[in-house]
């Protein structure tokens, strides 16, 4: 890229690079999904096209605002594979703040190719909303940590390489002055990772048991007992990530909605042309936000607590679009994916589905719209809930 460029000239290079090494479809054994996606990845970096927002010094392509913008757009349009894990929009701005130089050389590049799959290992049975309550132990042994407990909805734990999780290091009553951040080899001896099955008939999520897993003092990112500013950074950085890269992905579904529309017939009826608008607005405020949560980050270097404002306009926007299409389909809404006659392959009913998890994941609506009660409105703390704060 030269400084010449104008934004619209990398829009070209972009599209065209995209285009022309395009991955092709989507294999549907697991397996071979999984080297197609790590083989798209390596392919994206040794070109010098991933990580639009990472330093150069990481792998990354350190783009101005405006040019992560067309990124997120192109590469929404492009339909190509994207990120493998919950690494890099949750653990790499992590990493990048608090991180040694170490740790930084060691784990960035590889998780930025795909090389290393990262999960994340925060929320428990016991202790999912209200995190500070976690169980799960970290006991000091030398130069190692000796971990047990366990972890559930941990998305692509199944995949993964390292674990980046959340531990008890202080005592039992310590919250969230006792938490210590370690990432975890996930293939080490002792974690056992089981795959849950959802609605959908796939295991998006899974449950992970750590049994006596040793993992070194030097895998532990921040202080002991410091692992809840960085907390915030990883939820807030997640958040972000998710505000602009959803409005890209669902610019392009609900284009794909009024295609269907028109191919039913049902954009005759006003009330449908209402909804359809309604949802075009929508959209286009999600692009705004996130474009306002990444100008912050920018500036400020932290999204800070508006970004609940963000996920929680996002998740309830998911769920009553595919709400909608499935209205919109009538007898066909109720058809799975492996129903011959399902309506585009059932995909609005998977997604349906999908997103009835939606306000659950990643902090639930109601603990979002405290957030944004307490954080950004600047109300009175729930009288309900712990005064020793929350993480989500």
């Amino acid at each position: 890229m030269t400084a010449a460029e104008t934004d619209e000239q990398f829009r070209a290079r972009l599209r065209a690079f995209l285009t022309e090494h395009h991955p092709g479809r989507r294999p549907e054994d697991p397996a071979e999904r999984l080297a197609w996606q790590k083989r798209w990845l390596a392919r994206l970096y040794d070109a010098g096209y991933a990580g639009p927002s990472w330093p150069l010094e990481y792998g990354g392509m350190d783009l101005s605002f405006a040019r992560q913008v067309i990124y997120q757009e192109e590469y929404a349009r492009a339909r190509v594979p994207g990120p493998l894990g919950t690494g890099l929009g949750i653990a790499a701005p992590t990493l990048v703040t608090y991180g040694t130089t170490e740790q930084k050389e060691r784990f960035l590049r590889p998780m930025l190719r795909g090389d290393s799959v990262w999960a994340q290992g925060y929320s428990e049975p016991e202790a999912g909303s209200d995190l500070p309550a976690l169980r799960t132990t970290a006991h000091r042994e030398g130069a190692q940590y000796v971990v047990n407990g366990q972890k559930v909805w941990n998305s692509s734990a199944d995949i993964a390489d390292v674990l980046f999780t959340l531990v008890r290091t202080g005592s039992p009553d310590s919250r969230q002055d006792g938490i210590s951040y370690l990432l975890i080899d996930a293939h080490a001896p002792g974690v056992h990772v089981r795959p849950l099955r959802d609605l959908t008939g796939e295991a998006r999520f899974c449950e992970i048991f750590f049994d006596d897993v040793r993992v070194p003092v030097a895998d532990r990112i921040g202080p002991e007992n410091g692992g809840w500013p960085l907390v915030r950074t990883s939820l807030g950085h997640e958040r972000a990530a998710g505000a602009m890269n959803q409005a890209a992905l669902y610019r392009r579904v609900l284009d794909e909605l009024i295609e269907l529309a028109h191919a039913r017939g049902a954009t005759a009826d006003p009330l449908v042309r209402d909804r359809l608008a309604d949802f075009e607005i929508r959209v286009t405020i999600m692009r705004l936000t996130g474009m306002r949560t990444i100008a912050d980050i920018m500036a400020k270097g932290e999204p800070g607590p508006a970004s609940s404002t963000s996920r929680l306009f996002i998740v309830t926007f998911e769920q009553e679009l595919h709400e909608f299409a499935l209205e919109m389909l009538g007898p066909y809404g109720i058809l799975g994916r492996r129903d011959p006659h399902a309506v585009q392959r059932g995909r609005w009913v998977w997604g349906f589905l999908r997103t009835r998890a939606s306000t659950i994941g990643a902090g639930t609506a109601e603990i979002q719209r405290n957030t944004i009660a307490e954080q950004v409105l600047g109300l009175p703390r729930e009288p309900a809930t712990p005064t020793a704060g929350r993480a989500r």
